[in-house]
């Protein structure tokens, strides 16, 4: 297996001792994935989600505990106007 290669590909620069470290993670990885293309899954069903949940969302209630008043959320901006944060201009 050429890692350098790979390497090069992802962009990424290794030393020697990385490219030999590397080179052996590779070929195990390999080798486990030829074991795992060995079973028969003929019978296997096709999973995509294997909790069995759909559409789990919360209620969209609103927290008056976690809600800031104006002031607060405005007390320690740099700047404000007319009660709104005021930042720099982004367009000419």
């Amino acid at each position: 297996m050429d890692v350098r290669h790979i390497a090069r590909l992802a962009n990424l620069t290794l030393t020697d001792a990385e490219s030999r470290k590397f080179t052996s993670q590779f070929s195990d990885t390999l080798s486990t994935i030829d074991v795992i293309n060995e079973l028969d899954t003929s019978d296997t069903p096709i999973t995509y989600q294997v909790t069995g949940l759909t559409n789990c969302f919360r209620e969209d209630k609103i927290d008056t505990g976690r809600i800031l008043t104006q002031q607060a959320a405005l007390s320690n901006s740099a700047s404000i106007h007319n009660g709104y944060f005021m930042v720099s201009a982004i367009f000419e």
